[in-house]
């Protein structure tokens, strides 16, 4: 055999599978080491979350016109994603497909299905916080092109907000804290809760459909509201599908969303904002409170006003009844004296000046009656007439329709906290009775 057919026979050597993928897994380490940090920017295809590990497919958003972009298989193992995961959550970043996405890893070489893949290590969420910036303010630009951006403002707020639409994750703290707001107040307050999910992915739609609801109700006013949280958290109220709820709806909407910093897109188109559920709860309370005070002050001014007629309408009641009986008296008088006149000359005339002076007499009598059950009747029904106009403004009937009156222990009605002490005995009025009790405490209003 000569020499050039040895050296064929030598490079036709074969070499195992696991040789090839030795020299390639070794050419790879000697390119990427693993202390070479590798920062690679792709679009998500597709994303699962499975037994806590992260698998990530990750195409070349820049590859125009391939029938089949490259494509990245990304890994991140459960001991980095569940740390990873929730900081992105804390900044309300949520990976989903479509988005584009720098990593930070090393590369991979799984030797079983002879896969280049990626082993993820951080995000860069500097230019996902950029887009989402980028989102909420066109959101607020198509709102305001849309004519929807000021609609919730253009909204009346009824004078007595008693029926309530509540929003909102029930027994939670922010929840109740609204709720004790309400209760506390005193008033018979309507309460309609829809539950809705406040926080994660599924709230943008579930918020959207518990205001959907609730409009179709016969409600006042819709308060959303939720406790305080990270930004993330709190990411659900930049959702156009809760901004567009919220525009929509034709029943103005509080927000009582618990933050301190920037506004959400939810707050920005609502009727009102308050910085808290419990502040959202307590200027309802606050309005009601409010127009009951100028009720109540209003209910007692027509009462003194209608005791005061009362007793001038009694005084001239008993003024002319008293003009009546003396007016009568006073023909009486006149007439047995004239009665006694006649009976003097008849004593001394004929039979004729009698029977005259006797028709005479009747016929005056018969007018004088009449006379007196005319005036007596006129004067009745004048005093009826004015006892109805006053029955109207009887404060008793305020109270059959539902209010109240609580006075002190002088009868005065009591329109604040500091208008009574504690220890101090107090009366409720109601239509059927009087409540008495004893003030233990006091509790002002939380602003």
């Amino acid at each position: 055999m000569s020499r050039d057919d040895q050296q064929f026979v030598m490079e036709r050597v074969p070499i195992t599978i696991s040789e090839l993928y030795n020299e390639v897994d070794a050419v790879l380490k000697a390119t990427f080491p693993a202390s070479r940090e590798l920062w690679v920017r792709g679009e998500i295809q597709k994303i699962s979350d499975s037994s806590g590990h992260c698998y990530i497919d990750l195409v070349d958003p820049e590859a125009q016109g391939e029938r089949q972009p490259p494509t990245l298989k990304v890994k991140c193992w459960r001991s980095k994603w569940g740390s990873l995961k929730a900081d992105l959550r804390a900044q309300g970043i949520f990976l989903e497909a479509g988005m584009t996405v720098v990593l930070r890893g090393s590369l991979d070489f799984y030797r079983v299905r002879a896969e280049v893949g990626f082993i993820l290590a951080d995000i860069d969420v500097t230019a996902l916080l950029g887009k989402m910036a980028l989102d909420r303010a066109a959101l607020i630009e198509a709102l305001q092109k849309e004519g929807l951006f000021d609609a919730q403002r253009q909204l009346d707020v009824p004078l007595v907000p008693l029926r309530v639409g509540l929003v909102g994750s029930p027994n939670t703290e922010g929840f109740n804290d609204f709720l004790g707001q309400l209760e506390r107040s005193g008033f018979s307050f309507v309460v309609t809760v829809v539950k809705a999910t406040v926080q994660g992915q599924n709230a943008p739609r579930e918020v959207a459909q518990a205001i959907a609801t609730l409009h179709d109700e016969e409600i006042d006013v819709i308060c959303l509201v939720r406790g305080g949280g990270s930004k993330g958290d709190l990411v659900a109220f930049d959702s156009p599908e809760i901004a567009r709820a919220i525009a929509s709806c034709r029943i103005p909407i509080w927000t009582g969303i618990g933050h301190t910093g920037d506004e959400s897109v939810a707050d920005v188109v609502s009727n009102a904002r308050f910085i808290t559920p419990t502040a959202c709860g307590a200027a309802i309370a606050e309005r009601v409170g409010l127009y009951w005070g100028e009720v109540a002050t209003a209910a007692g001014i027509i009462a003194t006003t209608s005791r005061e007629v009362c007793q001038r309408r009694e005084l001239a009641y008993s003024t002319l009844r008293g003009q009546l009986v003396g007016s009568a008296r006073g023909h009486l008088r006149h007439y047995r004296s004239e009665i006694l006149h006649q009976r003097q000359r008849l004593s001394s005339s004929p039979r004729l000046a009698l029977r005259r002076s006797f028709e005479h007499l009747s016929g005056r009598a018969a007018r004088l009656a009449p006379s007196i059950a005319n005036a007596t009747r006129a004067a009745q029904a004048r005093l009826d007439a004015q006892h109805r106009l006053l029955s109207a403004y009887d404060p008793v009937r305020t109270l059959e329709r539902g209010w109240s009156l609580t006075l002190n222990e002088r009868g005065e009605i009591i329109r604040s906290l500091d208008d009574v002490g504690e220890g101090v005995m107090i009366s409720t009025r109601l239509v059927d009775g009087v409540l008495n009790s004893q003030v233990r405490s006091k509790e002002p209003s939380k602003e």
